[in-house]
């Protein structure tokens, strides 16, 4: 069984769009009609919500460009009584790309992980593939979407059908290809050596934590923010995040061995998942690993070379 596992981080989903979108266009085929289940968080939901219902990734990667800029346009420059960011272009974008679709609609496999804030529990979004609720399914594919997406402090919880708040899943399932193992062996009932994971990160960054010669750490060394502007950068969430996506793929590897395929890329700096003035650079270093790595993508994908 083929999984598909996007990472989150923001606007740097830029990076594995671009591998997709090289991957559709050698293979001439929708991404999601290459894997078996596909499941991603956050920024990572947004294009494996694409690939379930076969949605062309160059179309993916334009919305991205197109629409990064008016959705990380500041609400609040540092977030203490309200949002940084307002969810109404996030909002836009993923009403117009998803519809009136709901998670029944969805016959792919599709897994994204959320946060139920109200109850204080980890959740995740289920396509209809026999397992979920009627009430869960009834929930629009948009509304899942952005609920993952919703990282605290700088989108607005998601309020889901009134029933509860929700926000992004990449608190615990950065990486969802742990969610995806455990997912197809409960409900799937098939064997550790059938599953076969090809997962792609966001950039690992190189988060700069200098040795302070001050004793007390404050707000502004994890969250600091810059004079005059007050704007500030979401150092301590997007350390968390890569912990948790590198700390999966470390089990991962132990428990699938060759089976686990990653694509991701050490960054030489700081890149926030908010930063769009990285578009461009995440959009070539994307092509750039899938031409480093093709042989192996083409042999993970059909047990061939190219």
């Amino acid at each position: 069984m083929k999984i598909l596992c996007v990472d989150g981080g923001g606007i740097r989903g830029v990076f594995p769009i671009a591998i997709l979108q090289a991957i559709e266009e050698e293979f001439q085929t929708p991404i999601g009609d290459l894997f078996d289940v596909i499941a991603g968080t956050s920024t990572g939901s947004i294009i494996a919500a694409s690939a379930a219902i076969k949605t062309p990734m160059n179309k993916v990667m334009e919305s991205y460009l197109k629409y990064g800029e008016k959705i990380f346009v500041r609400n609040a420059k540092v977030g203490l009584f309200k949002s940084v960011y307002t969810d109404r272009y996030l909002r836009r974008l993923l009403i117009r790309a998803f519809k009136d679709l709901a998670l029944k609609d969805i016959k792919k496999p599709l897994l994204i992980p959320a946060v139920d804030l109200t109850h204080g529990k980890p959740y995740v979004h289920r396509s209809d593939y026999g397992f979920s609720k009627s009430e869960e399914l009834s929930v629009k594919l948009w509304d899942a979407v952005l609920s993952s997406c919703s990282a605290p402090i700088y989108f607005p919880p998601n309020n889901v059908n009134n029933q509860y708040l929700s926000i992004d899943g990449g608190l615990w399932a950065n990486n969802p290809s742990l969610v995806s193992v455990t997912e197809v062996l409960h409900h799937f009932k098939v064997d550790l050596d059938d599953i076969q994971i090809f997962s792609i990160g966001t950039g690992q960054q190189r988060i700069d934590f200098t040795i302070d010669e001050k004793k007390y750490w404050g707000i502004r060394h994890w969250m600091p923010f810059q004079f005059p502007s007050m704007k500030v950068t979401p150092k301590l969430l997007d350390l968390a995040m890569d912990l948790s996506s590198e700390s999966v793929s470390y089990h991962c590897r132990l428990l699938l061995g060759e089976h686990y395929f990653r694509l991701n890329k050490e960054l030489s700096e700081e890149i926030p998942f908010d930063d769009i003035s990285f578009m461009t650079e995440m959009k070539i270093w994307g092509k750039e690993v899938f031409n480093e790595n093709k042989e192996g993508i083409f042999k993970f994908l059909n047990g061939v070379s190219k």
